[in-house]
This record gives structure tokens, sequence and C-alpha cells, in this order.
């Protein structure tokens, strides 16, 4: 990279190189909402007689002070967005669009996190909200070009009984394959609820062999990171990216073997940080954390994955086999079939082992 003028933090941009879309990755952290594309949005909000925000209908990336009335905000569009998916047909389409999408940016296996109570209502139940689900992703797995696993999530805005009703619900269908239950999350405002009260669903998600997958750490601090390291014992967490304000706690997320859900446009937009350069991704790969970049709730946040690792390269310097080993990250944190990450590391291999393509390869 020499030639390349430094920036002030001392990095120097990486050059263009391969292409970030062609780049064989998995995508563990995107919400079934937050993956519909604009157009699908507006084309539902017509069809169901749904009034929408301005902002959504900009098809703008939204800007949010990162305290309590910017999430209400965050909150208030989401909702918005939800209330378009009324049928199953709706919900099949929206996983479908989201793995096509995901398919044509280089994501090979896909984690869609769902909330069923969010759509119940409208289909009949909990159950049958997850099953629609989880037969669109054998679907989309069988036609994109992206296999798709389930990822259920509970709300922290929600009691905690709710959460082990879905933690049993997920059980039922747990896997390791396409359409298959392969995580149990809990989403929404960190500064909601107790993580402790949550401790049982958790224990019902491990001993059923799903994967532990709470958000923490991007609202909140290393204090919370670390209440939620106790309690919820995560294999991954949801963003996860301000532990890198601790070194100390980073460290002990590196030796637990607990991968971070890295989505930076959703930190610039919800205020963490002021652009994607400030987001710390170099301190926490070389701190040697297990990074899996997500796009999180592209229809709010705008820039979908690739975009993700295009910032990774022209916001911090990562050259080509820094990307690839960006990617390897994700393959190996996912929940994917062994022989599944097996094939997606030799694709990594293979990107990486071919010329670089020069400025067009983004």
């Amino acid at each position: 990279m020499t030639g390349t003028p430094a920036r002030q933090d001392g990095t120097r941009p990486a050059p263009p190189g391969r292409s970030t879309t062609t780049l064989p990755k998995a995508h563990l952290h995107l919400h079934f909402t937050g993956s519909m594309r604009p157009a699908t949005l507006l084309e539902l909000a017509d069809r169901h007689g749904v009034r929408l925000p301005a902002a959504l209908r900009s098809q703008e990336m939204v800007n949010l002070s990162p305290d309590e009335r910017g999430w209400f905000r965050f909150q208030r569009l989401y909702d918005a967005a939800r209330n378009c998916v009324r049928t199953a047909e709706d919900m099949q389409r929206l996983v479908l669009e989201a793995a096509a999408d995901d398919a044509a940016e280089g994501s090979r296996w896909l984690e869609l996190q769902v909330d069923p109570t969010s759509y119940a209502v409208h289909v009949g139940g909990i159950t049958p909200a997850l099953e629609i689900v989880l037969d669109a992703a054998r679907t989309a797995s069988a036609v994109t070009g992206a296999e798709v696993a389930v990822v259920v999530a509970a709300s922290r805005i929600r009691h905690p009984l709710d959460a082990r009703a879905l933690a049993r619900l997920a059980a039922r269908y747990a896997g390791s394959g396409p359409g298959t239950v392969v995580g149990f999350g809990l989403s929404n405002d960190e500064r909601r609820g107790s993580t402790a009260d949550f401790a049982p669903a958790f224990a019902i998600a491990r001993r059923a062999g799903l994967a532990s997958l709470p958000h923490s750490g991007e609202l909140l601090g290393p204090d919370h990171v670390r209440e939620t390291l106790r309690a919820l014992h995560p294999d991954r967490l949801g963003h996860g990216v301000r532990s890198g304000e601790d070194p100390a706690l980073l460290a002990e997320l590196v030796a637990a073997g607990v991968a971070l859900e890295v989505c930076p446009a959703s930190n610039v937009s919800l205020g963490v940080y002021p652009s994607m350069a400030d987001v710390p991704l170099r301190r926490l790969v070389a701190a040697g954390a297990q990074v899996a970049l997500g796009a999180d709730d592209p229809l709010l946040f705008g820039p979908r994955l690739a975009a993700q690792y295009r910032s990774a390269r022209e916001d911090h310097g990562f050259d080509d086999a820094a990307l690839a080993a960006l990617a390897r990250g994700s393959i190996s944190a996912s929940r994917a079939p062994e022989a599944t990450k097996r094939r997606l590391l030799a694709e990594v291999d293979d990107w990486l082992a071919r010329p670089g393509e020069g400025a067009q390869g983004r």
C-alpha cells in the first residue's frame, strides 16, 4: 500500500481489489422485516392500505440519536414496516427476496432472525408463523443460491415468560441445515428489561442444541456485555462492537470464542458512531476477535451486506486477504453444517487466489 496517503490514524486505504460482491460469505445478522426491499414495502403498504411515515417512503438511510428518543423513532419506523406484512404470502416473499438479495451479494449461508410473535395475529399463531418462515427458507435454499436457516428471537420489551414460550417453540424445530432453527436470540432496546431474567429461556434453547445469540454491546457498553456473558452464555453477540472499549473484556470474549456480529451501517444510523470509519473494526480484529459483518436492517439503515465489506476496505484499509479473513470468520461462526463450512471456506480460498480485479472489483 505504499504511495497511498495515510489517514490520521496511521492506516492506509486498501487499493481496489477483488469484488466484495463475489466474495463468498455467511450473513449472520439480518432481521426478517428489516431485510425487506424498499420497493416491496411500498407495494405491500399500498396493497394493505397502510400509511407509511415519510422516512420509509423516502428510501433514505435514517439517522437517529443514540438515546431512548432515537430508539423510539427507530421502533416506530420498524413497527410501521412490520405492519405491512399481513399474510403468509407476504412472509414467504420476504424470505425469498432476502435470500435472493443475499445470494446476489455473495452470501452463501444466511441466518435470518425472526420473532414469530410479531406476525402470529395474521396467520393463526406463533407456530404457523414460524412454519411459514421455515417452509420459505427451504424453498429459498433450493432456488436462490443462498442456504437459509432461522434464528428465533425474543424481545426484551416483552415478558421473560414469552421468551420461554418462544424458546420451547424454537427447540421443536432445532436443526443444523437449511429450513431449520439454528439459534435463539434476544433483540430490541438493550436498555429495557433485566438480561438475567431471560436466562431460563436461553437455557431451554441451549438444551435443544441451539446457539445462544443475544444482542448486546451496541447501545450499551462493556458492562452490559459482561452481564450478557454471565447470564446468557452467548456463542455470538449481536453487535458486541462496544466491547472494543474495554481491552480486558475484549480479551475475555476472544478467549471464550464468542464471535461478534458487527453491523457498521446500523452503528452509524443509530448514532453509536459518527461514521463508518469510526466503527472500531480494525481494533476488534487486531485483538483476535472473530467478526462476522452483518447488515442488520437494510430497509432502514441502507447498505446491504457487500457494502459492509466495502467499508472494511475503503474506511479501514482492509486488503483482500483481510476481507477473506472476515468472510472466513463469518462462515466459521455460523451454524451451517460442517460440510457446508468446508465448501464455503474453500470457495473463499478460490476467491483470494484469483487475479485482482482492479478498480472494477468493488
